[in-house]
């Protein structure tokens, strides 16, 4: 089984336009979607969609929105009540498949709030093969949040805690680091701002010139020089999404074939979850018993069906194609 925890879920509404947003105008909609959301609760999501166990851990009441879609969507979870409801999301795509997106930021928390969704973390992680720590955090949780996770799930549960996956962004993930995860999934510019945090200095190309998200994610070999040094201050084996470039999987010790995966050009639809089901397809080639390169090609094959569904659809078996997924080593 795989846990998700996710300490700020959403309410995702997503708004099609038929033409690129223009500010300050008025457009009309041509389509509108409503899912529940937040990276847990999408890996959650998609792991449901491939027939995988999984469990959803999150802060809401049973009849808030967000929980109320889980059930619908028959999605295990376990919520820890507010008393008030969670945020909602917002995402504007245009045809190009450009993505606009407005994000709340939730619920605050206080200390006993923050207490009890750990506890019911804690409770459910029990029999779990992997832990997935995924989002962003809410108003008055602290940065060291994950790393408090990670360090009480491994003391309380011993050699039998799960293998602990994260994905999250900022002073969040970075304050991670040192609790050693045995996964991170940023994207290029959740990477280039992780190192940046760890080092303390903006990381340049090996030209010297600025990096510029955009530009990284089309140059693997500057992402694997990145990677490298994040693994120098705790990182172990990451999964990096480059978007429209594939993903790198790097592992974390010396001498492991570093991987990239690539495919034919696609038009995205909607690149909202496409890493959360990225995520979702390397667990569960990992659970399944998959090598690394299986793993990899699971991954990039859900983060590519992802983006040309709608919203945050999480794409089902069917929705795959593996085949047009090359994966083949990088070199150092």
């Amino acid at each position: 089984m795989i846990l998700t925890l996710t300490p700020n879920p959403s309410l995702d509404k997503t708004v099609e336009l038929d033409a690129p947003l223009v500010p300050g105008a008025v457009q009309r909609a041509v389509r509108t979607s409503t899912e529940p959301g937040g990276k847990g609760v999408n890996i959650s999501r998609a792991l449901v969609a491939a027939g995988q166990e999984t469990l959803a851990v999150l802060p809401g009441d049973d009849t808030d929105p967000v929980l109320t879609a889980l059930t619908e969507l028959r999605v295990p979870h376990r919520g820890v009540p507010l008393g008030e409801a969670l945020r909602t999301n917002i995402t504007v795509t245009d045809p190009a498949g450009t993505t606009t997106k407005i994000n709340e930021p939730g619920p605050a928390f206080d200390e006993v709030r923050t207490e009890a969704l750990v506890a019911v973390a804690l409770d459910a992680t029990e029999g779990s093969s992997w832990a997935a720590l995924a989002g962003s955090l809410p108003p008055g949780v602290p940065a060291d949040f994950y790393a408090q996770v990670i360090g009480r799930l491994r003391s309380g549960l011993g050699p039998e805690a799960p293998q602990i996956a994260l994905d999250s962004s900022g002073p969040a993930l970075a304050r991670a680091v040192a609790a050693e995860p045995d996964l991170i999934k940023p994207n290029g510019e959740e990477l280039l701002e992780l190192v940046t945090l760890l080092t303390g200095s903006s990381p340049r190309f090996s030209d010297g010139r600025t990096m510029e998200p955009e530009e990284l994610e089309s140059r693997p070999a500057e992402v694997l020089r990145l990677v490298r040094i994040a693994q120098d201050h705790g990182v172990r084996t990451a999964l990096v999404t480059l978007g429209a470039h594939g993903a790198l999987l790097v592992p974390d010790r010396p001498g492991d074939e570093v991987l990239r995966a690539w495919g034919p050009e696609l038009l995205a639809r909607s690149t909202v979850g496409a890493g959360d089901a990225s995520l979702a397809g390397l667990l569960l080639a990992a659970q399944q018993g998959q090598g690394p390169a299986g793993q990899l090609r699971q991954a990039a094959a859900q983060g590519r069906a992802a983006a040309a569904l709608p919203g945050s659809v999480m794409p089902t078996p069917d929705d795959l194609d593996l085949d047009v997924v090359v994966v083949e080593t990088l070199s150092d």
